[in-house]
């Protein structure tokens, strides 16, 4: 049994048993993977993978049991390799962070600044997706930490912190008809044509449960994953934006107002996930704390330990 053969095995889980992708992804051939895995299945005795000729179609039974033993064996390992640095004295490497459009462009920037004055040494590897693919990341150890507003909580596999609360705000042309109401209520914005987030991003998800609870009937013309796109587009006059209250800057968003609406759609809660069962380098402790500073390391150790669920 070796390494190559049990990532041969979590690879072809992950990637819907196409093992052309399995040997991209591995950097190797596709006949050298189908080999990994028939010997680690001589060698155990028991069939993993169902299939259909020589291809993989599924996992059988035992195959489903062995799958959850050698995630936890590829992820050990990894936190050996981890943890062998750390106990080296060794403070530099990488942090890979994936966040959505709006937590890279507003929240991060201060964080980031914390964390480097810290850690000089470590570079930063920052990527942007939607939060599914965010979570997908972070499951396959792609990406150290994920940062997203929806979704994170969702994976039993992933260990989600708190890390802030935030609301949305109306964003109009100066001007518009709609800065003569107050309070603004979901009647009065349903009359004109919407601009906000794409679903699944950035709260949006408590924005359409706002309007459906209340009977509203909406007009959503465009959706996007950045804030700056949603702005531009208000600008022109095509619609009136709904964005995180974090993406308005009142000095910098000339020629727009923002207008309150913590009172038309629930609080929202930026989360941190990080693997579960992961090695957590000092840095990535750092990283956690200047984005949540109300956790405590020992907070974060309970919930990696499933002790504590925040």
């Amino acid at each position: 049994m070796n390494f190559q053969q049990l990532r041969s095995i979590r690879e072809a889980a992950r990637r819907g048993y196409n093992l052309t992708e399995v040997a991209n992804a591995l950097f190797t051939s596709q006949p050298g993977v189908s080999r990994q895995i028939r010997e680690l299945e001589d060698e155990l005795g028991v069939v993993i993978f169902e299939r259909n000729g020589k291809r993989l179609t599924g996992l059988t039974e035992p195959g489903k049991g062995i799958l959850k033993i050698v995630d936890r064996l590829l992820i050990e390992a990894e936190n050996l390799q981890q943890a062998s640095l750390e106990y080296s004295g060794q403070t530099s490497g990488t942090l890979s962070v994936a966040a959505t459009h709006t937590q890279a462009r507003y929240a991060l920037p201060k964080v980031v600044q914390g964390f480097r004055a810290a850690f000089p040494e470590v570079r930063i590897a920052l990527q942007q997706s939607a939060p599914e693919h965010i979570a997908e990341w972070v499951l396959s150890g792609k990406t150290d930490i994920g940062i997203a507003t929806e979704g994170l909580s969702q994976f039993p596999d992933l260990v989600s912190f708190p890390c802030y609360r935030w609301s949305h705000l109306i964003v109009v042309p100066d001007g518009h008809p709609l800065l003569e109401h107050s309070p603004i209520r979901l009647e009065d914005l349903a009359k004109y044509p919407l601009i906000t987030y794409d679903k699944g991003f950035t709260g949006r998800g408590h924005i359409d449960d706002a309007f459906a609870k209340a009977g509203v009937m909406t007009d959503i013309i465009l959706t996007a994953m950045d804030s700056d796109v949603i702005k531009q587009y208000v600008a022109l006059g095509l619609g009136v934006g709904i964005v995180a209250s974090m993406a308005f800057d009142h000095g910098r968003d000339k020629g727009l107002r923002a207008v309150e609406a913590s009172h038309l759609f629930a609080t929202n809660t930026t989360r941190l996930a990080v693997r579960r069962g992961a090695y957590l380098r000092a840095y990535a402790y750092e990283f956690i704390l200047q984005l949540a500073p109300d956790l405590t390391r020992e907070d974060i150790d309970r919930a990696m330990a499933g002790e504590e669920a925040l």
